[in-house]
């Protein structure tokens, strides 16, 4: 799993605002990025200053988003910054995050698992006559 931080100071009066664009634009949106796993949003006390660490499946995936899908990003919350963003990169070492996803992928193997033998014939419950 992999990991991209990105800080930055907002302007006065402007978390409700950044909050707002976070969750009804770029989540839905990341959401349906290949890879992304989780989006977690800090803020300062003061309001004044916003964290926002992305999860991602692999680095490969991280790094297509950084590329041409964070550009965009930058363009819908551009007015509410006061400076430049800082990003870093990590890898992911531990988390209980990793945890849920490997059970989900597991989970997803399930049932694709289950829908291939429903499809040719086995597990369904029809009877026939």
């Amino acid at each position: 799993m992999f990991a991209r931080k990105v800080a930055v100071r907002l302007k006065p009066n402007s978390l409700a605002e950044f909050t707002n664009l976070v969750d009804h634009e770029i989540l839905p949106w990341l959401r349906k990025q290949e890879g992304f796993l989780d989006l977690i949003t800090l803020a300062a006390t003061d309001g004044l200053e916003v964290a926002a660490i992305s999860f991602w499946d692999h680095k490969r995936n991280a790094e297509a988003y950084s590329s041409w899908g964070y550009p965009e990003v930058l363009k819908i919350l551009d007015e509410l910054f006061d400076g430049a963003p800082y990003v870093k990169t990590f890898d992911v070492v531990s988390s209980t995050l990793q945890r849920i996803a490997l059970a989900r992928a597991a989970e997803t193997e399930n049932l694709i698992q289950e829908g291939d033998l429903v499809h040719r014939g086995y597990g369904s419950h029809e009877t026939s006559v």
